[in-house]
């Protein structure tokens, strides 16, 4: 970036935080041109705020650009090294004068420099879009951390589905600077999973040898004790803890949920057998792709309230009849999910269990509370003429559920496959996070071998189209009549959750 352009930048950020103090001081109780002055005073605040949001990003960009043009002009005044150790000298050099321009340590400068050299050379989406203010920074470090390590490509892919509204199957839901970081993190690694190049087998094969234990010593006589798990049995931990503490609930009971939890497990660990705790079955679906299941493909599972994993997990967990597992399995052409387990066939039960497909945990916006720590609760009430059914029911957690009925806030526009967005008393729409399902990888090419590309990769694959019309979109064969291996599990057509 040029000293030209930079200055301009640096004064749209000046001009605008002077106005931005100029409509605050401005704006008073006692304005009589406004009907609700304190409502417009309010609301002139929340505007403020927003564009303040968006300044900071653009600042991020601008911070971006400098820190690169800086690298770039000092290496070139710099005499060409003769020798890797006299680059790591420079790099030192240049590190350090930019730590000390920053006022970080000289860690956490090199680490920026790394952040700024992907941003500006492998993520020019997320980099536009910083600049324009419509992500902040923290969703563009999560961008640069998600396609670390995986091939230019790859990496291209995973931000084209966030960023460009374009893209084949774009991201559904509100937009990525809609979401808190954690939410956009969650779904950024969720898409990872299922799209990086080396099979989620083969790294979860990897990455199994590395379970442990860990334990670290803390203040005022407390530590911390955890355990790196495969994620089903983490899930199976968590939950079931969970439910034993839930429980031992009561009004005599002084403890909090987070402290009976960790009460429970530590009973457990200690004793073995656990004196006077419930050991409730954990209950944790497992959504399956159709051809997954069979072993046809290897797609990605998803472990509800973790994300994605290695389809040989979720087989087994269904093989085995884990009675702790609900096996929700997804159309082979779109996705979507299509039914859960016969065991849950009373309506009551699957509704609940639909609408935890559906939200996957607390719908309100940036809430990470999962499907277990909420509560089934109609959008319109009952008493209001609301109707029991998917499209008027929401699960939010207990904090929101209280929020709902004691506040402002009301959540709106839920549906068969989406949850309800909310409105704060404000008047302000929030837009609710939806799952991004995704039609399968179809193993059974017209022509040429199988791999691992999107339909809509390439002419070898068929779309959803051929599959209803019975012929190859590419060169018009006939599909063969029985396309799809025989399901060993065929009691999941009877029942369809909708």
């Amino acid at each position: 970036m040029g000293s030209t352009a930079a200055t301009d930048a640096l004064d749209a950020i000046t001009t605008s935080v002077a106005a931005l103090y100029r409509v605050v001081d401005s704006r008073r109780p006692s304005e009589e041109s406004c009907s609700d002055p304190l409502r417009q005073l309010a609301d002139d605040c929340l505007d403020g705020l927003a564009e303040l949001a968006r300044m900071d990003a653009r600042s991020a960009a601008l911070k971006v650009r400098l820190t690169d043009t800086f690298v770039e002009a000092t290496r070139a005044m710099a005499s060409p090294a003769v020798s890797p150790h006299e680059q790591s000298e420079a790099d030192m050099g240049l590190v350090a004068e930019l730590a000390c321009v920053l006022t970080v340590s000289e860690r956490a400068a090199g680490a920026f420099l790394q952040e700024t050299r992907q941003l500006t050379t492998a993520l020019p989406l997320t980099l536009a879009a910083l600049q324009a203010g419509t992500i902040s920074w923290q969703h563009a470090r999560i961008m640069v951390e998600e396609t670390t390590d995986v091939p230019p490509a790859a990496a291209a892919a995973l931000e084209a589905h966030f960023l460009d509204p374009d893209a084949v199957n774009a991201a559904r839901g509100c937009p990525v600077g809609d979401l808190v970081p954690s939410r956009f993190r969650a779904k950024a690694r969720s898409w990872r999973e299922r799209h990086h190049p080396v099979s989620i087998e083969q790294r979860h094969r990897t990455s199994v040898q590395d379970r442990r234990l860990e334990f670290a010593p803390d203040r005022d006589g407390m530590a911390w004790l955890s355990a790196y798990l495969p994620a089903d049995a983490a899930a199976s931990i968590w939950n079931r803890a969970t439910d034993a503490a839930r429980a031992l609930q009561n009004p005599s009971e002084p403890r909090n949920l987070s402290q009976l939890r960790a009460d429970t497990a530590a009973t457990w660990l200690l004793a073995g057998v656990a004196e006077g705790v419930p050991s409730p079955k954990a209950q944790v679906l497992v959504t399956v792709p159709v051809l997954s299941l069979l072993g046809a493909t290897e797609e990605t599972a998803v472990l509800d309230g973790y994300g994605p994993i290695p389809p040989s997990m979720a087989r087994r967990l269904v093989a085995d009849g884990a009675t702790s597992f609900h096996r929700v399995l997804t159309d082979p052409r779109v996705g979507a999910p299509l039914e859960i387990g016969r065991a849950s066939y009373r309506i009551p039960a699957a509704m609940r269990q639909w609408l935890r497909l559906r939200d996957g945990k607390c719908p309100f916006p940036g809430c990470n509370n999962q499907s277990l720590d909420t509560e089934a609760d109609h959008v319109l009430a009952w008493h209001d003429g609301g109707a029991t059914g998917i499209s008027n029911l929401g699960q939010p957690c207990r904090k929101h559920h209280r929020l709902k009925h004691t506040t402002g806030w009301t959540p709106i526009g839920a549906s068969r496959d989406a949850p309800p967005g909310w409105v704060a008393p404000s008047g302000r729409r929030y837009a609710s996070e939806r799952y991004d399902w995704e039609p399968p990888w179809m193993p059974y090419p017209i022509t040429g071998p199988p791999g691992m590309a999107h339909p809509a990769d390439g002419p070898d694959y068929l779309t959803d189209a051929d599959l209803h019309q019975g012929t190859h979109h590419a060169t018009g064969a006939d599909l063969p009549v029985n396309l799809l291996p025989v399901d060993p599990l065929p009691e999941w057509e009877t029942w369809i959750a909708a």
